[in-house]
């Protein structure tokens, strides 16, 4: 019996996803559960077991290939079960209202396209697709009516062109994708305002140089995010309503009850909000520890779908790169983000005289729906209040 392998329902509302590695190859046998490929998503990289034991029979799809939920993947010559009949699937049938089609004319084209098509005259059967598995997208149609001299070099990146010069094409997939779609779901959404405070960190600085050979000894590299998040997740207690959601359907504001802070890692696939769960209950080394872990698996792939996701309240830390203020936005559908820019040593009244001090910009975005202007910056002043007396965060419950 041939079993038709397809791509499964991988929860959190993916539709699709990129092959990134095949575990097997055909003609090798395969256990039930074991792992046959690696996907990416737009939030991860999840490994697929196959769900059944058998012979890989054929490969349908190669690695670089965005395939859909329900797509065939892969076939297995498997151990019919009791009462089960051949898995294999007929081929979808073009047949339509007005005859069929002949399954070898079938042109694989979304239905934009191919509305386009009829609509200039383009015969499809003509057009090279450049989409997912090569459908063909209204942009193959409409590029198929320009000259010829126009479509030169369009095999791929990097050999397209305009009428200015060379040009590259970088598909929008994985990561990218979330990210794009998350940010625009936000900015939608959202009433956003942006404030902004600086922070004199010099105490926390050097508590911070103190304790970093501790922190090695450990094997923990200390950084000034788990004082951010001990900073934000104390003010939060003070300031609830920035801690949670907006229910666009039933018109309310989920005040969250636990404190599960995001923080914005940068990899190559873009900025990937790892989730630090329950940091009310953590110390600032159990914090650290667990950001390194965290940035190490979202920066080579191996970052799960759990570990992303359950954000109350994000943290944005961009001052390594070397930025200063900003208008980060918003982690939908939380209320606010905090960005923190870079440290610099600035001259600063303290005490009466002026002194040269180490300065953090801090930048609040908020949704203004829920949260006025006046809460925003008390909180954001709680935070500062803070991060510059480091010893009042190991003070307080």
């Amino acid at each position: 019996m041939v079993f038709e392998f397809m791509l499964p329902d991988l929860g959190e509302g993916i539709t699709e996803g990129e092959i990134v590695k095949w575990r097997v190859v055909e003609g090798e046998s395969v256990e039930e559960h074991q792992i046959a490929l690696e996907v990416e998503t737009d939030k991860a990289i999840v490994e697929v077991p196959s769900p059944r034991k058998g012979r890989v029979v054929k490969i349908n799809r190669a690695e670089g290939d965005v395939v859909r939920v329900g797509e065939v993947l892969l076939e297995i010559e498997a151990e019919g079960r009791p009462g089960e009949e051949t898995a294999r699937k007929p081929a979808p049938s073009t047949a339509s209202v007005v005859g069929r089609l002949p399954e070898e004319e079938f042109v694989a084209a979304v239905p934009k396209a191919r509305a386009l098509a009829r609509k200039l005259g383009v015969d499809l059967s003509t057009v090279a697709g450049t989409g997912p598995g090569g459908v063909i997208t209204e942009d193959d149609v409409r590029g198929a009516l320009a000259p010829p001299e126009a479509r030169a070099g369009t095999a791929g990146p990097g050999k397209d062109s305009d009428r200015f010069g060379p040009i590259e094409r970088v598909p929008i997939k994985g990561v990218r994708k979330s990210i794009t779609r998350n940010l625009l779901a936000s900015q939608r959404t959202a009433a956003f305002v942006t404030g902004m405070d600086e922070a004199d960190v010099t105490d926390l600085w050097d508590l911070r140089q103190r304790e970093s050979r501790m922190a090695r000894n450990s094997g923990v590299h200390l950084t000034f995010m788990p004082f951010f998040i001990k900073a934000v997740q104390r003010s939060l207690l003070d300031h609830p309503m920035l801690n949670g959601s907006m229910d666009e359907n039933g018109a309310e504001i989920i005040v969250k009850k636990y404190y599960n802070i995001g923080v914005a890692v940068d990899t190559q696939d873009g900025l990937m909000v790892s989730v630090i769960k329950n940091a009310d209950k953590k110390t600032v080394l159990e914090l650290a520890s667990e950001l390194q872990a965290l940035a190490a698996k979202a920066r080579e792939r191996k970052i799960t779908l759990d570990e992303l996701k359950g954000s109350t309240f994000t943290i944005s830390n961009y001052g390594p790169f070397g930025g200063t203020y900003a208008t980060p936005i918003i982690n939908y559908p939380e209320i606010a983000i905090l960005g923190a820019g870079r440290i610099r040593e600035k001259p600063w009244v303290k005490d009466g005289a002026i002194a040269i001090r180490k300065i953090l910009p801090l930048s609040l975005t908020f949704d203004h729906r829920v949260i006025d202007g006046s809460e925003a910056a008390r909180f954001l002043t709680d935070v500062v209040r803070r991060l510059e007396d480091p010893a009042m965060m190991a003070m307080e419950r």
